[in-house]
């Protein structure tokens, strides 16, 4: 035997409201007192109340869908933040489009244009890599931009704090006992290495040291570079106890050619990565301890920007995200 839905007239009758005042409780709209709205809430609670979305969206004007456009292929960065928006987004019952770019400036119009036709209440534009982006311009949705930041401040971006990663990983190292300490990261073209490498730099100039090596070693993001440019390391400094990856790719590669050295990780040099790459990280020799950007948590703000946003409250600017310090045994404290 099939059960009737129940109707908002049964809700609004169990509240003692008009049907127009639980219509207008259970939409959020501001004409309604609060003891009232609550009233009707717990109406519709207890009789597991179930409003018609289309009916919804011809009240509210919004189709209780949203777009997530991404540009990353691989999607190593894109998916955690595209599945913590998802989590947001399925608490309350949006529907999500993906689209996948593919980093073509060309699709991504098409793919816009496609979202938009689909009247899409807002959208999330996840970029391949934390380097500004340009602007969609003005759309007749709010749009937030994650982990790539849109080069307009009138925008709201959303981005890992890659300073306070640096600094982070840094940190854990000196309080482990650790004061000869190099860094070896990625290209330096990339704003994520300048900024983690200035944050690496601050936190030593706070303790009165100075970095090993003499330099800030900067290349591709590959374990190839990290295993040459310890090689060269050693060499100009082979007193170091402690290296900072700007990857876990990188940590991967620095971690093999300290192992061929015979070099003990960490009881003689310990190393740090950044990425949090889990197959990477938790299965090197030994597990690596890493800096983790928290991209899961950037997309589930990100998913509640723009639910403000829908709601008429847009911000601007940009926010940061904390990175979080992830330790494993390639840190352990000296002696």
């Amino acid at each position: 035997m099939t059960t009737r839905p129940v109707t908002l007239r049964e809700v609004a009758k169990l509240a003692g409201v008009s049907i127009a005042t639980a219509s207008k409780a259970l939409n959020g709209q501001p004409q309604v007192r609060a003891s009232t709205r609550d009233r009707v809430i717990r109406a519709a609670e207890q009789l597991n109340f179930s409003p018609n979305t289309l009916a919804q969206g011809l009240i509210t004007q919004r189709s209780g869908t949203v777009g997530l456009l991404t540009s990353d292929l691989e999607g190593r960065f894109s998916i955690p933040i595209l599945m913590g928006a998802e989590d947001a987004f399925g608490s309350d019952q949006t529907s999500v489009f993906l689209c996948d770019a593919r980093g073509d400036n060309v699709r991504e119009k098409h793919h816009l244009r496609a979202l938009l036709s689909r009247r899409v209440d807002g959208l999330i534009v996840v970029g391949a890599r934390p380097d500004a982006r340009p602007s969609l311009g003005e759309l007749p949705v709010p749009v937030i931009y994650a982990y790539a930041p849109s080069e307009d401040p009138a925008d709201l971006s959303l981005v890992t704090d890659n300073i306070g990663g640096g600094r982070l990983a840094v940190d854990h190292l000196i309080r482990h006992g650790r004061r000869r300490i190099a860094h070896i990261t990625g290209d330096a073209t990339y704003g994520a290495a300048q900024d983690r490498a200035t944050g690496a730099l601050a936190r030593l100039a706070e303790e009165g040291l100075e970095l090993a090596g003499d330099q800030v070693w900067f290349g591709n993001w590959s374990e190839a570079w990290g295993r040459g440019a310890t090689r060269m390391l050693l060499q100009r400094d082979p007193e170091i106890d402690a290296v900072f990856a700007g990857s876990d790719e990188i940590a991967r590669g620095v971690l093999d050619v300290l192992h061929q050295e015979k070099l003990d990780v960490p009881s003689q040099v310990a190393v740090i990565g950044f990425d949090n790459w889990n197959i990477l990280a938790a299965n090197a020799r030994p597990p690596l301890s890493t800096i983790d950007m928290n991209l899961e948590q950037l997309g589930r703000l990100a998913a509640q920007r723009l639910f403000a946003a829908i709601g008429g409250t847009l911000g601007s600017g940009t926010e940061t995200v904390p990175c979080r310090l992830i330790t494993r045994e390639s840190t352990a404290p000296v002696g």
